[in-house]
């Protein structure tokens, strides 16, 4: 016990920091209906900074990490731009086109790249197991902050997740409150990427989400029971990773899928009702 303390207990922080903000950000994800945005955003600011990498710069440099939430900015910007009353086709068919595209770029970025196969892994599975203070120090401010503009903005966000429609009914500024949510949510998986990678920050937002959508009616019951569930899942996932010795990441996003399946299980025997899709 004592060694899987010594070894668990800063990636355990570093998930509980995660956790705390990936929840509430999953669930606007998943009443919007763009599941998908936070791996395509997660490809673009990747795009940015293995560009940086090419143009001679160090990977964990301020420069590559400039030009990562620059392109996470641009990101934002055109996911603002193709959002529309009345849509001509779903924005999720042009979020998973820019997904594609960045992905596939970062892949052309990285054959240049003279360790481009280990830059490509540390993407997609991240290094949560070798987490430092530094790091979560680093995340724990930033994501503070965040949390800080969320909180006064919650009203209009929650509307426009919840309630599109009305919101422009209502005469809601609703490109410029997205461009608000998509900038700071594309902050968030930027720096989360770097500890956890993609795969794992995707299922810490929409996983947790889901199971408070499954069993929660109102909004303050959904979160509570996302960032339960989420918790949870990551205490599970470290112990199984340590237990059975498995990739960490990896442990904690398979975990993730029992976890939906346990909330989609009680769902059914509760009888709870209601869409897990969102508003449109």
């Amino acid at each position: 016990m004592i060694d899987f303390l010594q070894l668990m207990y800063k990636p355990f922080i570093a998930c509980m920091i995660l956790v705390a903000i990936h929840v509430y950000l999953g669930m606007h994800v998943v009443r919007r209906g763009v599941i998908f945005v936070d791996l395509a955003l997660a490809q673009v600011s990747a795009l940015g900074a293995t560009l940086g990498v090419i143009f001679g710069f160090e990977a964990a440099s301020m420069q590559s990490y400039g030009m990562a939430v620059g392109f996470t900015i641009l990101g934002a910007a055109v996911f603002t731009l193709t959002r529309s009353r009345k849509p001509v086709v779903p924005q999720e068919a042009l979020i998973g086109l820019v997904y594609a595209v960045s992905a596939s770029a970062a892949i052309l970025v990285l054959s240049r790249a003279p360790e481009g196969g280990e830059e490509l892994k540390e993407i997609l599975v991240g290094s949560l197991l070798f987490v430092g203070w530094p790091e979560i120090a680093k995340v724990a401010v930033l994501y503070s902050v965040i949390a800080v503009a969320h909180y006064f903005a919650r009203k209009k966000l929650f509307l426009i997740s919840e309630h599109p429609q009305q919101a422009f009914d209502q005469g809601v500024h609703v490109r410029w409150w997205d461009f608000f949510f998509y900038a700071t949510f594309g902050i968030v998986v930027r720096n989360a990427v770097q500890i956890a990678g993609v795969l794992m920050v995707f299922a810490l937002l929409i996983a947790p989400a889901v199971c408070g959508v499954f069993l929660g009616k109102s909004i303050a019951g959904r979160l509570v029971i996302a960032w339960v569930a989420g918790v949870l899942t990551c205490v599970a996932g470290i112990f199984a990773s340590y237990h059975w010795d498995l990739p960490t990441g990896a442990a904690i996003v398979c975990t993730f899928g029992v976890t939906i399946l346990v909330c989609g299980a009680l769902r059914a025997m509760l009888g709870v009702t209601g869409s897990v899709e969102g508003s449109h």
